[in-house]
C-alpha cells in the first residue's frame, strides 16, 4: 500500500482507506489485508470523490481529527471512507433530508462513532446551525442534487466554514438544467462559488459519473 493522501491508499490502481470498522462492509466493497490492517477499497464508480482522487484531484483536505459537515450524506458510501481517514477523534455530520435514506445512514452511524445523522434541508442550515454549535468545520462537502447547489453550499459556508478552511463539492450538471451544456452550468456554479470561496481546482469525473465534475475550494 502507498500512501497517496492522509489516510488514502493506492495498490494496483486502486484506492483504499484503513477500515474504521474491521471486518464490516458497508456497500459490499472489497476488503484487503496487509501488515495486520484491513483495507476498504473505496470503488470510484460509487463515490464521487473516489472518482475525483481517481482523476486527479491534487489535494484531499482531510486528516484524523478533522470534523466534517457533509451535505447529501445519503445512505453514507462517501462518508463512510472519510469516516476511515478521520477516525476517532473527528466527526462527519451527514445532513440530508429524505428519511428513506436517512434510515440506513443512521444504521450506519450506529456502527462508526463518528458519524451523525442531521435529518434536515441543507438548503435551510439554520435549522441545524444549534447541532453544530461550538464546533470547528475543518471541510464543508456537498452532494445534493438540485438546481441551486453551489448557493446552497454558499449558505453553509456562512454560517460553518471559517477562512482558510476547505470544501468540496460535487455538481451535477443535469440536476441544474437539462438543456443547457455541461461545460456552461459547470463555469456559472464556478462564479457563485467564488463569491465565498477561491477555487483551487476543478475535476471532471468522467467516465464514473457523466456529467458531473468536483471543485475544490477555500474559503475567502
Amino acid at each position: 500500500m502507498k500512501q497517496i493522501f492522509s489516510g488514502v491508499f493506492e495498490s494496483n490502481g486502486k484506492i483504499f482507506t484503513k477500515n474504521l470498522v474491521q471486518g464490516k462492509q458497508v456497500y459490499g466493497e472489497t476488503h484487503v489485508q496487509e501488515n495486520s490492517v484491513e483495507y476498504r477499497e473505496w470503488v470510484p464508480w460509487r463515490s464521487k470523490l473516489g472518482a475525483g482522487i481517481k482523476n486527479g484531484l491534487k489535494q484531499l483536505p482531510l486528516k484524523e481529527g478533522n470534523n466534517v459537515l457533509y451535505l447529501g450524506s445519503a445512505e453514507g458510501t462517501t462518508p463512510s471512507h472519510i469516516s476511515d481517514i478521520i477516525g476517532s477523534e473527528g466527526i462527519l455530520f451527514g445532513v440530508d433530508v429524505a428519511e428513506k435514506v436517512m434510515r440506513k445512514f443512521i444504521e450506519l452511524c450506529e456502527k462508526r462513532t463518528n458519524m451523525l445523522p442531521l435529518l434536515s434541508d441543507a438548503g435551510r442550515p439554520e435549522n441545524y446551525a444549534k447541532d453544530l454549535e461550538g464546533i470547528e468545520i475543518d471541510l464543508l462537502y456537498q452532494d445534493i442534487s438540485q438546481k441551486n447547489q453551489a448557493e446552497i453550499f454558499n449558505k453553509n459556508a456562512s454560517l460553518f466554514l471559517k477562512k482558510g478552511k476547505s470544501g468540496v463539492i460535487a455538481i451535477k450538471a443535469k440536476s441544474i438544467s437539462q438543456s443547457e451544456k455541461p461545460e456552461k452550468i459547470f463555469a456559472e456554479e464556478k462564479k457563485e462559488l467564488e463569491k465565498q470561496f477561491k477555487v483551487l481546482q476543478q475535476v471532471n469525473l468522467a467516465p464514473f459519473e457523466k456529467h458531473h465534475c468536483i471543485f475544490l475550494c477555500e474559503k475567502k
